[in-house]
């Protein structure tokens, strides 16, 4: 591909798929006012996964067979989707979107921690080092000033966020036993499998068919399901593809502020001193763990 041609449509889709993962976060809290949040994620996987499919349909492309395959495919499920969408889901009742982007940025720091004390497999460097410190000094300004003023459900929805980053990042890690197989495979397949996983917890649990959701709930579903998670796997695997791996991270530092600033003006939230404080240590960090090093070029 010619790079000098083509790198400011690619930057403008990193804007888009920014926008995409940071509304993701508005959209759960609309849906969440009356879906509960199993159905809602139920609903988004069985949405997104589908058009997947279609789209791997028109590319010619088919899901694998291999029994061993598919078991991977369940297991990203529980990682990438079924346990921390649910998580944010059940959180963002009572948690602002705004503060839910802050804390859900921080799986690049996880990821981090994971690969420094058990998989080893890439280096540890001084700026990732100052990266996962001021992270994990950003965490605990955003938790903490509610685990002091004694909140304690506040304070447990917001480290149901962090566990959900905890799981993104497992899921990262484990995506690299998918290395023989097109990228957007295991998004596809993960995605039915986690629908497989929550469609009968859904009927058991919530009774959908019992409920009765708003116009404005159900909008935000069709584009959490549609925009937010379909579209936007799109664009990343074909950012993974002209970017690279690492020019697509700048994502996890471009929605934090993209996603606050949707929550303050759609939903009317605003974030203390504190919490301020917190985003922009989240901000340095999560940008020092994912800058390349000098090997990377």
């Amino acid at each position: 591909m010619n790079r000098k041609t083509n790198f400011a449509p690619e930057l403008a889709l990193l804007l888009v798929l920014s926008t995409l993962w940071g509304a993701s976060y508005t959209f759960i809290k609309i849906g969440v006012e009356t879906i509960p949040p199993v159905t809602l994620i139920a609903a988004r996987t069985i949405i997104a996964g589908a058009i997947l499919i279609v789209i791997l349909h028109l590319r010619g492309l088919k899901l694998p067979t291999d029994r061993r395959v598919w078991k991977r495919f369940l297991f990203q499920a529980g990682l990438n989707s079924v346990v921390p969408f649910t998580l944010i889901a059940w959180a963002e009742q009572t948690t602002d979107a705004g503060l839910a982007t802050i804390l859900n940025s921080t799986s690049p720091i996880f990821a981090f921690l994971l690969t420094a004390l058990i998989t080893r497999h890439e280096p540890v460097t001084g700026c990732k080092l100052f990266g996962v410190t001021t992270g994990l000094i950003g965490i605990c300004l955003t938790v903490g000033i509610e685990a002091f003023g004694g909140v304690v459900y506040e304070m447990w929805a917001q480290l149901a966020i962090v566990a959900a980053a905890g799981c993104y990042a497992c899921a990262a890690i484990f995506g690299r036993n998918f290395n023989g197989l097109d990228p957007m495979m295991p998004a596809a397949g993960s995605l039915v499998c986690g629908a497989g996983i929550l469609i009968p917890i859904s009927l058991i649990v919530d009774r959908p068919w019992a409920l009765v959701p708003s116009a404005a709930s159900v909008l935000a579903l069709i584009a959490l399901g549609v925009f937010s998670t379909a579209l936007a796997f799109v664009i990343y695997f074909r950012l993974v593809q002209t970017l690279g791996s690492v020019g697509t991270t700048a994502q996890a530092y471009l929605r934090v502020p993209i996603g606050v600033a949707i929550g303050v003006l759609f939903l009317g939230e605003t974030l203390s001193s504190t919490i301020w404080m917190g985003l922009a240590c989240v901000m340095v960090g999560v940008i020092a763990m994912t800058l390349p090093t000098r090997n990377q070029g």
